[in-house]
C-alpha cells in the first residue's frame, strides 16, 4: 500500500480533508485517492467527499449495530455523520464556484467594419 502524506500535493490535501493521515491506520492508498481525484475532475474537496462517502458505505456495511456488554457501536450513525461531512465539503466547493450572474460585462469589439451579411 503506497502512502504519502504531503500537503503540497492534491493527494495529501485529500488525505487531510478525510482525516486519513496516519500510514498505520490508512483507509485508502495513494492510487485510490488519485482515482477519486480523477473521478471528480481533480477537485480536492469533491474527491475527499467521494472518499468519505465510500468510507461511510463501507462503515455501514461492516459495522451495523454491535452491542457487547458496555460497548455499543452503530455503523449507520457513523456513516450518517460521515455523509454529512461529505455534504459539507461539496457545499463548500459549490459556494466557491458560484458566479454572481446579476450583471454582465460589455466587451468592446474593434474588428473591421463590414456591411450586412448576405442571406440566402
Amino acid at each position: 500500500m503506497t502512502f504519502i502524506y504531503d500537503l503540497g500535493t492534491d493527494v495529501g490535501m485529500v488525505r487531510l480533508l478525510l482525516n486519513d493521515v496516519d500510514s498505520a491506520t490508512a483507509v485508502f492508498d495513494d492510487a485510490e485517492i488519485t482515482a477519486f481525484l480523477s473521478l471528480e475532475g481533480g477537485v480536492v474537496k469533491l474527491a475527499a467527499a467521494q472518499a468519505i462517502d465510500t468510507n461511510a458505505t463501507n462503515e455501514a456495511l461492516a459495522s451495523k449495530v454491535i452491542r457487547d456488554k458496555d460497548l455499543v457501536t452503530d455503523g449507520a450513525k457513523v456513516a450518517d455523520a460521515m455523509r454529512k461531512h461529505a455534504a459539507t465539503l461539496r457545499a463548500q466547493y459549490q459556494a466557491s464556484v458560484e458566479v454572481d450572474d446579476t450583471y454582465f460585462d460589455l466587451i468592446p469589439f474593434n474588428g473591421p467594419r463590414r456591411g450586412p451579411e448576405l442571406i440566402f
